[in-house]
């Protein structure tokens, strides 16, 4: 089990990080842009979330990509170990955080409230709709990277 299609280090891997960065920097865009986010306690969770998803993924996106330039993957216990914690905590937060917006604005449509004017709760269906592709993703990555953490030398 020396090359797992998703680990850390992997081509695979870095498609994953990138295909994060890219849906949770939509996320953001879709709700930060030019529309006030911050009335609503969900949507302040979800910037903060997707923010530090982005950080964490084009972090590791770089150590993929070096690791795929010099073909050496990173297979330190200590290091996937943290990796796989980080995932894990991640996802968790990215799918809270991507429902708690989705109840949100679906308790704002259906309540014809005039906070959600135009195509504003769209925007914010279209933002969650995101943050759960990131969560998606995130999660995949961290089963891959956990089904290989046993296969180390310890």
């Amino acid at each position: 089990m020396d090359e797992l299609p998703g680990a850390l280090g992997s081509s695979g891997s870095l498609a994953l990080r990138l295909g994060q960065a890219i849906f949770s920097v939509a996320s953001l865009l879709f709700m930060c842009f030019d529309i006030p986010f911050y009335s609503y306690t969900a949507f302040c969770f979800l910037v903060t979330v997707m923010g530090l998803l982005m950080a964490w993924s084009l972090t590791l996106a770089m150590v993929d990509a070096f690791s795929v330039l010099i073909k050496l993957p990173t297979r330190l216990p200590g290091i996937m170990s943290l990796v796989v914690l980080g995932d894990w905590v991640l996802s968790f937060l990215a799918l809270a955080a991507s429902c708690s917006t989705a109840s949100v604005a679906d308790f704002l449509i259906h309540s014809r409230s005039s906070f959600c004017e135009g195509t504003l709760c769209t925007r914010y269906q279209l933002s969650a709709t995101m943050a759960f592709l990131a969560w998606f993703l995130t999660f995949s990555s961290s089963l891959f990277n956990l089904w290989l953490l046993p296969c180390l030398n310890v």
